[in-house]
């Protein structure tokens, strides 16, 4: 079973790209889910990072609002996004890794890809066989954002602007990769080179 790691810059079409790797035959976890997972009441991740953060991130029903969490993590005046990854990525890793296994057993010549933002800036680089990094151009990332989630060109441009920040650039990231996908252009493009690198990662896993 081959291990693979999906990462690239915030906005620039991971979930795209792992859906497509899914449509293949990949099997296909994302960190994001797993980290929404860790961050239900109850959970030790949960507790830890209302403790840091304080109730001010707390929803009515005592559920973690991920937007206003976002908000101070990732502020301009004083960013903590350090710290919040300090009390998440680890127990993320984990979960990252204890999948992995699993769908080794079940699928011994398959091939897993983990979708994670931060592969090289948490330095579980050596976590994976391989790594695919996608990119596409600054401008589309501000477009798409705008358009997921119904913002205002500006007010998505401040997001990706605030977010790229406590990543590495699309360049770092594709200069390290194994395979980079383009995401710049149109959708059948994309999944012309998502088919590419898959075949390639099918045969390794082989």
């Amino acid at each position: 079973m081959l291990k693979v790691g999906l990462t690239g810059g915030f906005a620039c079409g991971k979930s795209v790209v792992a859906g497509m790797f899914a449509a293949l035959g990949a099997h296909v976890a994302k960190a994001d889910e797993i980290a929404r997972r860790l961050l239900r009441p109850g959970e030790a991740v949960y507790s830890a990072v209302v403790a840091a953060f304080g109730n001010e991130i707390l929803r009515g029903g005592g559920e973690i609002d991920r937007r206003k969490l976002a908000a101070l993590a990732f502020a301009t005046h004083g960013p903590r996004v350090a710290e919040l990854n300090r009390l998440v990525h680890p127990a993320v890793v984990a979960e990252q890794d204890r999948w992995s296994e699993e769908i080794g057993r079940q699928d011994p010549q398959g091939v897993a890809i983990v979708e994670a933002a931060l592969i090289f800036e948490a330095g579980v680089r050596d976590h994976f066989d391989r790594v695919v990094a996608v990119t596409c151009e600054p401008g589309q990332k501000v477009e798409r954002l705008a358009a997921r989630l119904h913002i205002s060109r500006e007010a998505a441009r401040q997001e990706v602007e605030a977010r790229s920040r406590a990543q590495w650039s699309d360049a770092e990231k594709a200069r390290l990769a194994d395979f980079v996908i383009d995401n710049a252009g149109s959708l059948t493009e994309t999944a012309e080179q998502v088919k590419r690198v898959f075949l390639e990662l099918k045969r390794k896993a082989g």
